[in-house]
């Protein structure tokens, strides 16, 4: 039978095959035969025979017992797929809920069992019919998708092969549709409609998809004998009416009784005697009356077998009806004891509401205690309006008293929130009492309901049940009567129990009813007293709101006096004399730009809440001070300024004062409040920073991101190039071995002093290389190296310059060396590199000393290194002015033949040319001083230093300097720094030769030495 249900041929399945097969599972009470064969079947190798196979097994789902990549040729395989999902789906819903058969075809009661009475579960179980209904849906719409843009249709055998199965989507989604509307209904009733939108726009869609199916369906000549479709309404139903609920019809789909003519089977056996044959002619009328009689015995054998197979099918309908009426006996017994359970809850609810209005008395209590607090707090607010006073009264006060004023606005709104939150908390215990109430009101309603329906139910079954007693008599009579006593016995009982459950009932409405009441005067009350609070509360709220406004006009008036008093310097004679650095005015100017975000930011948050003006109030005491301040520093710094950027600085401060004025006066007036806009403010700070910008000395090129990696690429050119010195002064401690004499000692002399020398500037190089990795390691914190030497970008400027100094002045003092090893050079250059490689030394000491730790071990190790330096350096000094001293020709002047003309012709050429040396040395310092000049204006000293390093007077007598001390620069050279002159050699013949620690200082053109 399974075999030729389930074939290859593209026809429908025969309804008596699929219907044996569903008898073959309720007579060995499983399946196992079914399954056995069909995991045999090839469905893989042919779509057809896997949809055969899908629409059998939902047969055998729907009826029968409780207990791959496909060749699409035919348009089967999305077909195979839908149905192997809805197949799955249904198995899946079944499994969770066995209480709802497999056919669907569940009671109300039923419905109601599964969903529970926990909202959560009916919610849930909501979705999963929503679900379920979908698959079922997508399976039709596929099937019909694919009639619609074929060539077959439903008069074919091959468009029947594909319709046959949507017989059981139509049962299916006619009970499903029934399910959906009891439970979104009962959904209505327990939660407000906004949470149920999703629910109505889903069950809209399969509405209207399912109305679509059934009118397609019902219009196809396949259907029209094999099922009557049921017809849905025009609209869905509308679930924010609860009386649409008895409007609701449900869906019943009729398939009627006629079965197809049983076919002659190809593989019956012939009869082995044709009687249909003409009897020979020469047969008797004996054989012939032999013959009728045989058929005659044969259709009366025929029809007795039909007779005791109706017999036997009537016994099976009866004993399955006795089997129903025990099951439902059984489930009339378990509602009983659900409904003796619900007695209990509802008797316990009961309480819980007493409980409930000894809480409301509790909440009263509370009521008088925030009342009480309430009158503390306008207490407290006549005293901040007496503070208040005082403020106005004494405004000068106002900025060393803000922090106090703070404190009681906050403690004020504190006290405004508790009384909110005490509000809240009230009107949401009544809100929750009210809605308790009505919940409860609801649920007694919907299980009178409900007692009512199953009440009338239950009548109804009683008179199917003594219908069908009375149909089953006529069978077996004495086997029936003793079941329908004890079913009467059983009906009188449920009776008995629903009369007493209906007075329980109408007892709990009463109770209900009167709670309700004294529910809704409490209500009243409560309602009453918190329209008085929220008066009382908009008073003092209106008071706090006019107290914040008057202390904002006191600190915008305050603001204004400020950047007047700044506004009134500018054209002051006296300030004219002071004057600022560029650096200090950009620190100004970008300190005054965060001030004026703090501004806006603090005036939205006033305008969103007018009752809190701390923010603002903060803001413009910062700004007014931080724009007075950026204002007198620009005027300041315009008085060093070339003129046309002393010009535009200047009306720039002034347009700054202009706007912020305009702003603090859009500020004081509650009708400009809202419009005014620092913005205006902003140009022009940004204007005065951008002119800071172009003062600023052009020294330095290199971006703040590079820095880092200069840092370690100059120490390293310092160690090479110290390293490059000492084996320049070995090759020409090679080279003097060819010379001799008094050249070969004062050569050993001067190089062994150089070499020495070298040897002490690369113990210091290393010294402060791991001096500066210390500094480093300590200050950078979570940042990175880059970004340490990028924060700290002065001193990292100043560290690359000391560095690029010490390995310039090691490589012309090699240079130096070897011309004068050489006799090409002069030994003043050797003096002078000595020199400067003593100051480039403590330039390097001094920057490394500003970031280091005062007892750090390596700061001491790199002082010490800087005095060995010294010391090398005054050997160098001193081996060369002795070696000077030895090579230099020292005749003796010999006069006495020269007569006194003569004597007195040499004097005045004496004369003449110290004159002329003279007046070149004048030159030269003039163009010493000249140099340096260029020189600090690179590095960024300021001129009043260069004056006073060349002793000088400054050019400017009318120039004095600022009254506020500018900041120090790390890129000023500090006094070692500075390029000494040599001495004149008038200092005489005495040469220092001294192991004690020698001091470098460079201050004009003389080189003092201290020990």
């Amino acid at each position: 039978i399974i075999s030729k249900a389930i074939n290859t041929s593209e026809t429908p399945v025969k309804e008596k095959h699929a219907r044996r097969i569903i008898l073959g599972t309720h007579r060995e009470k499983g399946a196992y035969t079914f399954w056995s064969y069909a995991i045999g079947l090839p469905l893989s190798s042919s779509a057809i025979l896997s949809w055969k196979f899908c629409h059998v097994l939902h047969k055998v789902l729907r009826d029968g017992h409780t207990n791959g990549n496909i060749r699409d040729r035919y348009g089967y395989g999305q077909l195979v797929a839908q149905y192997a999902k809805l197949l799955c789906s249904k198995m899946e819903f079944h499994n969770k809920h066995p209480e709802i058969r497999a056919n669907l075809e569940a009671s109300d009661e039923v419905l109601e069992r599964t969903a529970g009475t926990d909202i959560n579960n009916v919610f849930q179980l909501t979705v999963e019919v929503f679900d379920y209904m979908d698959v079922e849906l997508r399976l039709a719409e596929s099937v019909l998708r694919q009639l619609n843009t074929s060539i077959a249709i439903s008069t074919l055998t091959a468009g029947q092969c594909k319709l046959a199965p949507l017989i059981q989507v139509i049962q299916d989604c006619s009970h499903l549709y029934h399910y959906t509307v009891k439970l979104l209904f009962k959904l209505h009733a327990c939660l407000p409609p906004d949470t149920l939108q999703g629910h109505r726009e889903r069950f809209h869609d399969q509405f209207h998809s399912l109305k679509t199916f059934f009118n397609k369906a019902r219009d196809m000549m396949y259907f029209k004998r094999l099922i009557q479709i049921p017809r849905l309404p025009d609209s869905p139903p509308n679930f924010l009416r609860a009386s649409a609920l008895a409007e609701h019809v449900k869906p019943m789909v009729v398939i009627p009784d006629e079965e197809e003519p049983e076919e002659q089977e190809e593989d019956e056996p012939e009869p082995l005697i044709d009687v249909s044959e003409a009897p020979s002619a020469s047969m008797t009328s004996q054989d012939l009356q032999i013959e009728s009689l045989k058929r005659e015995i044969e259709a009366l054998r025929t029809e007795l077998e039909k007779i005791k197979a109706e017999a036997q099918r009537y016994i099976t309908q009866l004993k399955s009806q006795i089997n129903s009426l025990e099951a439902e006996l059984e489930e009339q017994r378990v509602q009983k004891q659900r409904a003796l359970v619900e007695n209990e809850q509802l008797r316990m609810e009961l309480e819980a509401t007493r409980r409930r209005n000894a809480e409301h008395e509790s909440i009263q209590s509370t009521f008088v205690e925030a009342d009480k607090r309430a009158q503390a707090t306008e207490l407290r607010y006549n005293k901040l309006k007496e503070k208040h006073a005082e403020l106005v009264a004494n405004h000068a006060e106002l900025l060393r008293k803000s922090a106090d004023t703070v404190k009681m606005l906050s403690a004020t709104q504190q006290t405004q929130e508790e009384v909110e939150r005490t509000k809240q908390q009230l009107a949401f215990e009544v809100e929750r009492a009210k809605q308790e109430s009505d919940m409860k009101l609801e649920e007694q309603k919907f299980e009178m309901d409900k007692l009512r329906r199953d009440l009338e139910e239950k009548i109804v079954e009683i008179q199917r049940m003594k219908g069908t007693l009375q149909t089953c008599e006529k069978v077996s009579m004495t086997s029936l009567q003793v079941e329908k006593e004890r079913l009467m016995r059983c009906v009188s009982e449920k009776e008995a129990e629903l009369s007493s459950l209906r007075q329980a009932t109408q007892l709990k409405q009463s109770s209900l009813d009167q709670e309700r009441e004294r529910s809704s005067k409490e209500l009243h009350e409560l309602q009453s007293k918190l329209k008085e609070k929220q008066s009382h509360e908009k008073q003092l709220q209106q008071r706090m709101l006019e107290e914040q406004f008057a202390l904002l006009q006191g600190t915008v008036s305050e603001a204004e006096m400020i950047i007047q008093d700044a506004v009134a310097k500018l054209d002051d004679p006296l300030h004219i004399r002071c004057t600022s650095s560029p650096d200090y005015l950009v620190s100004r100017a970008e300190a005054t730009m965060g001030s004026i975000d703090k501004v806006q930011s603090g005036h939205a948050h006033y305008l969103k809440n007018m009752g809190n003006a701390g923010a603002l109030l903060r803001a413009l005491t910062q700004f007014s001070h931080l724009a007075a301040d950026t204002i007198i520093n620009g005027s300041a710094t315009a008085h060093m300024a070339p003129t046309d950027n002393a010009d535009r600085l200047t009306e720039n401060c002034r347009g700054c004062a202009t706007q912020s004025l305009h702003f603090l006066q859009e500020l004081k007036s509650k009708d400009s409040l809202k419009g005014a806009d620092p913005s205006s403010i902003r140009v022009m700070v940004q204007k005065i920073l951008r002119i800071a910008q172009d003062l600023r000395p052009k020294g330095m090129d290199v971006g703040k991101e590079e820095l880092g990696d200069m840092v370690d690429k100059e120490m390293a050119a310092t160690s090479a190039a110290i390293e490059e010195a000492v084996r320049r002064i070995d090759m020409m401690n090679q080279a003097r071995r060819d010379t001799e004499g008094v050249k070969l000692e004062v050569n050993e002399r001067i190089l062994n002093s150089c070499t020495d020398l070298m040897k002490a500037i690369r113990l210091l190089v290393l010294a402060s290389t791991d001096l500066q990795k210390e500094i480093v390691e300590s200050g950078r914190g979570a940042a990175t190296v880059r970004e340490f030497y990028a924060r700290n970008s002065r001193w990292t400027e100043g560290l690359i310059s000391a560095a690029k100094a010490v390995g310039w002045g090691a490589t012309q003092m090699v240079d130096s060396a070897d011309k004068v090893v050489l006799h090409t050079g002069k030994y003043e250059e050797l003096i002078v590199c000595s020199h400067e490689i003593a100051a480039s030394t403590a330039q390097l000491v001094a920057a490394s000393k500003v970031k280091a730790d005062r007892g750090s071990k390596k700061l001491s190790s790199l002082q010490q290194a800087s005095r060995h330096v010294n010391e090398m350096a005054a050997n160098v000094v001193a081996s060369t002015k002795t070696g000077q001293e030895q090579i230099e020709d020292k005749d003796t002047m010999d006069f006495s033949g020269m007569s006194l003309i003569k004597l007195k012709k040499e004097e005045m050429e004496s004369q003449v040319k110290v004159l002329e040396l003279e007046s070149m040395l004048e030159n030269e310092r003039l163009r010493l001083g000249e140099l340096r000049k260029k020189h600090y204006e690179i590095a960024g000293v300021p001129l009043e230093q260069i004056a006073q390093d060349n002793g000088l007077r400054a050019p400017s007598p009318t120039a004095p300097f600022s009254p506020r001390p500018s900041k120090p620069a790390l890129m000023k050279k500090p006094a070692l720094a500075q390029k000494p002159n040599v001495p004149p050699k008038t200092m005489g013949k005495k040469t220092i030769m001294k192991t004690q620690t020698i001091q470098y200082i460079a201050v004009g053109d003389s080189v003092h030495i201290y020990e």
